[in-house]
């Protein structure tokens, strides 16, 4: 039986981008040969460094990036290979939460023709069941029925995410990706929004995919976290595994990094040298120019993926 909703082989995605005063082109690797499999009714985390490739990967997935190599399967349908009457369908059942709700929202607009452009565009509805349907999903999202006559700049921060939020709910999807959906908004607001997605994901049976740099919010949140360097999984488990027996050398650093009352002993790892640039990338292991541990190996060839026991895998040659 498979249990998972999407999965992800072999992607790659580039970029083209200007060297700027030197002229030409350079290519930026974003993505490289990520694999990742997101079981339904799950909340999956990538966390990692700021142009680690979170949010690529995540664009890939609704086809607003084009990979130049790879799989992504939706129900086992590759979504890359989708008819122009298939991508519609696969688009109403994929919906995205934004950074930003400042610039995720149509200024111009006010919020009940927001949230009803989905369905006008997706659904043959009458005016009657769409506007029922905007308010129903107002409502789950804590929004008052008198706000939908509002524009985006009457709203504090978190009301705007919560807009954002309704907007990706009123097609009733299956899968959601959140791409940094607190990270704009003031510290006072950002549980309310997290406790919302909570609430959301158990009500409805919604699976996500969580896009985020804050561990605390991941481990709040997710049921699993992948860490991803330079575009690849670097591992991938369980927020207890993870959090608890962490096995890379990279995730390490990164957990010791986070403050905590009680560390548990945790040792703090400074990572030395600065994050290799994705146009030029590292031969062999991509963390091996910051390791701690790197063996002479990890210089020239590329770790495969140890698993662990319930798929807790880590791509490191400490373990292969």
């Amino acid at each position: 039986m498979n249990d998972s909703l999407v999965e992800i082989k072999d992607l790659h995605v580039e970029y083209k981008t200007d060297k700027g005063v030197f002229g030409g082109t350079q290519i930026i690797h974003a993505v490289n040969g990520a694999n990742l499999k997101i079981k339904k009714g799950e909340i999956l985390a990538i966390a990692g460094e700021s142009g680690c490739g979170k949010s690529t990967l995540a664009k890939a997935i609704i086809k607003l990036e084009t990979p130049i190599q790879g799989q992504i399967l939706y129900n086992n349908s590759d979504m890359l290979k989708m008819s122009k009457k298939e991508l519609k369908e696969f688009r109403k059942k994929v919906q995205m939460i934004f950074q930003n709700p400042y610039s995720s929202l149509d200024p111009k607009m006010k919020i009940i023709n927001t949230l009803k452009e989905p369905l006008k565009i997706n659904t043959d509805l009458s005016d009657e069941e769409i506007e029922k349907i905007v308010e129903d999903t107002a409502c789950k999202v804590g929004l008052d029925k008198e706000c939908l006559n509002l524009y985006p700049h009457e709203f504090s921060g978190g009301q705007r995410q919560r807009i954002a939020i309704a907007r990706a709910l009123v097609l009733n999807p299956e899968f959601v990706l959140a791409d940094e959906p607190v990270s704009a908004l003031d510290v006072s607001i950002q549980a309310q929004i997290i406790n919302l997605l909570k609430d959301l994901k158990e009500k409805y049976n919604l699976t996500f995919l969580l896009i985020t740099h804050d561990l605390s919010v991941i481990k709040y949140l997710a049921d699993r976290v992948a860490i991803m360097y330079l575009g690849e999984i670097a591992e991938i488990g369980t927020v207890d595994e993870i959090f608890n027996d962490p096995k890379h050398p990279y995730t390490k650093a990164l957990l010791s990094a986070v403050p905590e009352i009680n560390n548990k002993g945790r040792e703090k790892i400074l990572l030395t040298g600065e994050l290799p640039s994705p146009a030029n990338l590292p031969k062999g292991c991509k963390f091996h120019t910051r390791c701690p541990q790197v063996m002479l190996k990890c210089k020239e060839n590329c770790p495969q993926n140890t698993e662990f026991e319930n798929g807790h895998c880590v791509k490191c040659f400490l373990y292969n």
